[in-house]
């Protein structure tokens, strides 16, 4: 595969690397403590262009192809704070694109485009306390009364859900299973909106997650995305992006590791020489290098495809289901590695370690992607 990235995608890249080892790596630490981080990082990030990539340019995107989105979520990566990564990846690649394709002008305006400036907080609610990957079975309701929807119902494991403007949300407006889903947008100033709790959640600790309820909440009709009773294959083509950003951060997440681990093992000692003068560990490395330059190629051709428009169905689910279970071994080995300094909190690894969990469970579950495998190969 030849290389993908021109001169001005490696420029690019230099300029969210620049960003991010600037305004946010420094602040790692502090924010996972706090639980949060500034509303204002979101707004910096817009005004740099990177929350609409590869998003219309007549709504304050930049057009670009998925390569340089490629570029931008493996220098998050530097940032060492995946709580952080994925609230600007939720904004730019999770709850926007879908309204980016189908959305009508008046809800890109509304919507989309202060998004995209990171004037107003995105979040993509399809989770629910009793659902999960199984959309087809989501039980919050949106029922006509006139030009407006009726919500009610709750949503669980949504990304800046206690301080989002918007929620890209999927609800039931017709019958049973996937035939009668859509999805709208949802203003959270609408009465009847609330947050439940903030989730105490393992890891991605900056990142606030939440369960939001809705009661007999109303929106105009207006703000449905596409068709009424539609929605099932929107979401559907929307995990597409979340997983492959999964993909993309689990490949970047490893290689910050071996590259942790390379820096520490030459200046850390014991029993006379450096650890990597111990051939299980110099041997274990390269072992996690050559998988991970294997996952970063499947990803890669998934990015491809993608970029492309074309069904990357298939390949998007083997690069998350095997860069999100790789990303898991790598992790454990690397803290490993790290002695009792890999289970402190103000070590890169210790937070990577806990953090990088949610890959093979999140977006799709490891065995999800399985599931969508199989079936896909005919059994």
């Amino acid at each position: 595969m030849p290389n993908p990235f021109t001169e001005e995608h490696e420029a690019f890249r230099k300029t969210v690397r620049a960003f991010v080892e600037k305004e946010m790596t420094p602040h790692a630490l502090e924010w996972d403590r706090a639980g949060i981080f500034p509303r204002e990082l979101f707004q910096k990030c817009g005004e740099l262009g990177f929350l609409g990539i590869n998003h219309d340019p007549k709504y304050g995107g930049s057009g670009l192809d998925y390569w340089y989105v490629t570029a931008f979520t493996e220098e998050l990566t530097r940032s060492r704070n995946a709580g952080v990564n994925m609230a600007l990846l939720v904004q730019s690649q999770m709850a926007t694109p879908i309204i980016n394709e189908i959305g009508t002008d008046e809800q890109k305006r509304e919507f989309l485009a202060p998004a995209l400036a990171g004037e107003k907080i995105a979040a993509l609610g399809i989770s629910e306390p009793g659902c999960g990957s199984d959309v087809a079975s989501i039980q919050t309701t949106a029922k006509r009364d006139g030009d407006d929807y009726v919500i009610n119902g709750s949503k669980m494991w949504i990304t800046n859900g206690t301080r989002a403007d918007f929620i890209t949300l999927a609800v039931r407006t017709g019958g049973p299973g996937y035939g009668g889903v859509s999805l709208v947008t949802f203003p959270t100033d609408v009465k009847g909106f609330g947050v439940s709790k903030k989730l105490d959640k393992v890891g991605n600790l900056s990142s606030d997650t939440a369960i939001l309820y809705f009661e007999d909440c109303r929106i105009p009709c207006r703000y449905v995305l596409g068709e009424e009773n539609e929605g099932f294959y929107h979401v559907m083509t929307n995990f597409q992006g979340e997983r492959l950003v999964g993909a993309l951060c689990a490949v970047g997440g490893m290689e910050r590791m071996i590259e942790d681990a390379l820096e520490y093992g030459k200046e850390r000692k014991a029993f006379g020489k450096p650890l990597l003068g111990f051939q299980v560990w110099r041997h274990k490395l390269v072992e996690h290098m050559a998988a991970i330059e294997a996952a970063k190629r499947l990803t890669y051709h998934a990015v491809e495809i993608f970029d492309r428009k074309e069904n990357a169905v298939r390949e998007i689910s083997m690069a998350k289901l095997f860069a999100g279970d790789l990303a898991q071994k790598v992790a454990y080995d690397v803290q490993q590695f790290f002695g009792g300094m890999g289970y402190i909190e103000e070590t890169h690894i210790a937070r990577a370690w806990r953090d990088i969990r949610l890959i093979s469970i999140g977006g799709g579950t490891s065995e999800v992607m399985k599931e969508i495998l199989s079936k896909m190969s005919g059994f």
